[in-house]
């Protein structure tokens, strides 16, 4: 998990102190979970997931595929298959 929280935040070119502020985590506890030493309550991965909009289940990496990836898959899987549609009808 802590690489989850680590690697989410990264992916958004966001320090620490601006997940702590964006979630009302404090900073310091931020840091903790990313490097291990303790672990989220349930209020802070609420407020993680919530935040990164993925599930809980991917944020503790019971699951390899977040909630958004799998929905923006979806969304270009319609769009494609919707252009292939217009592409029969020529």
């Amino acid at each position: 998990m802590k690489n989850r929280i680590k690697d989410l935040r990264e992916d958004r070119d966001m320090r620490q102190s601006d997940l702590a502020a964006a979630t009302g985590i404090d900073q310091r506890t931020i840091s903790n979970y990313e490097t291990g030493k303790t672990m989220p309550d349930a209020y802070a991965l609420i407020r993680l997931a919530d935040f990164f909009d993925v599930s809980i289940d991917y944020l503790v990496g019971r699951v390899d595929t977040d909630a958004s990836t799998a929905k923006k898959r979806i969304a270009l899987i319609n769009g494609i298959q919707k252009q292939l549609d217009v592409l029969k009808k020529l």
